[in-house]
């Protein structure tokens, strides 16, 4: 039986949480919001679509570097619209 590791667990979580975004969209509007005043459905979606795909991606070993980048870019892009969005 192979050990789950550290990255799985963290890109299972990632995935997980960007399904909830879809189950209950009104608890993410409160961090959605400050980056995203305009059409925040709309961009909770969206951001639950992008942590759905990059969690996947981190948690398979195959694709876990092209996720670890993705992430990176996801996390860089969340930092522009939150200090720009004022």
């Amino acid at each position: 039986m192979a050990s789950i590791t550290v990255p799985t667990i963290a890109g299972i979580g990632l995935a997980a949480t960007g399904v909830a975004h879809f189950v209950a969209p009104d608890a993410f509007r409160s961090i959605t919001e400050p980056a995203f005043p305009k059409d925040t459905r709309t961009w909770t979606y969206r951001n639950g679509a992008s942590e759905l795909v990059i969690g996947t991606a981190i948690a398979v070993p195959a694709t876990r570097q092209v996720g670890l980048v993705a992430l990176a870019g996801y996390l860089g892009f969340l930092g522009y619209r939150m200090a720009t969005a004022r």
